[in-house]
């Protein structure tokens, strides 16, 4: 994997409100000891959490939309479309930061333990994977950005499907983590070969049409460059995948060797 936080103030307010139109939480086992097995404060604490797998959640689903409209942009042509995905990218840079607010404002005042512990940290890392995999589809739009003005190059070569593979791999393991579904993540993290192998018929094509004219190089390029960010997306999901199968198992495994 890549990369990863009495009585106090609601959680809610580090992070400005909360997200009730996505799914609620699933229950989180009873605290263990040292921890006040009161009615009230349970009930605080498990809307808490809620309100972080809220927000990690609605990341998800905005960095699969995010993929779905660089790749359209892509494919319309359309440099105005692309600027919106790129302009769009700075609201899910922020959720990250709020997210990891949330978390430490829970852990400072609630004191988890054990699993619990472990799902808030999952979360966490959950959040900045879905953060830079959103900076990956802006990066695809700036690119689809430069695209625009000129006529594809063999119809982008397989980029488009790509993309629409990459998004869909996106909205599986966010449903995996709704449900923390080992099963469903293993699945998910298995479609990555397919992501593979459609990003190496990419260069080995684009490389044979740039070799073929030289006119072909700076189109060519641009597509070699986001099907290797969409590539990376790919990876990413296989990340979260690890995570999901840790916070079911508590073990630690490499789903991409």
């Amino acid at each position: 994997m890549d990369d990863q936080h009495g009585s106090g103030p609601h959680v809610a307010d580090a992070f400005g409100g909360s997200f009730d139109d996505l799914s609620p939480a699933q229950p989180i086992e009873n605290p263990g000891p040292g921890f006040l097995p009161t009615h009230g404060i349970r009930s605080t604490y498990d809307r808490e959490i809620g309100e972080i797998k809220d927000n990690v959640l609605r990341m998800g689903s905005l960095v699969e939309s995010q993929i779905h409209a660089a790749i359209d942009a892509l494919v319309a042509h359309d440099a105005d479309a692309a600027m919106k995905v790129i302009i769009d990218d700075r609201l899910i840079n922020e959720l990250p930061r709020k997210a990891t607010a949330m978390i430490a404002a829970v852990i400072a005042t609630q004191n988890p333990v054990a699993r619990d512990l472990r799902y808030l940290l999952t979360l966490d890392h959950v959040s900045y994977e879905l953060e830079r995999m959103g900076d990956h589809a802006g990066s695809v739009a700036k690119q689809a950005r430069k695209l625009a003005p000129y006529a594809p190059l063999k119809d982008y070569v397989l980029l488009p499907q790509l993309g629409e593979k990459v998004a869909e791999l996106t909205g599986g393991i966010v449903r995996a983590l709704v449900d923390v579904d080992e099963v469903e993540a293993r699945r998910v993290a298995a479609l990555d070969d397919a992501v593979d192998d459609l990003y190496h018929r990419i260069f080995d094509e684009v490389l044979d049409l740039m070799r073929e004219d030289p006119a072909n190089v700076d189109a060519g390029a641009r597509i070699l460059f986001a099907s290797h960010y969409l590539e990376r997306i790919g990876d990413r999901v296989t990340n979260v995948a690890e995570d999901i199968v840790f916070l079911a198992s508590g073990e630690v495994e490499d789903l991409n060797p």
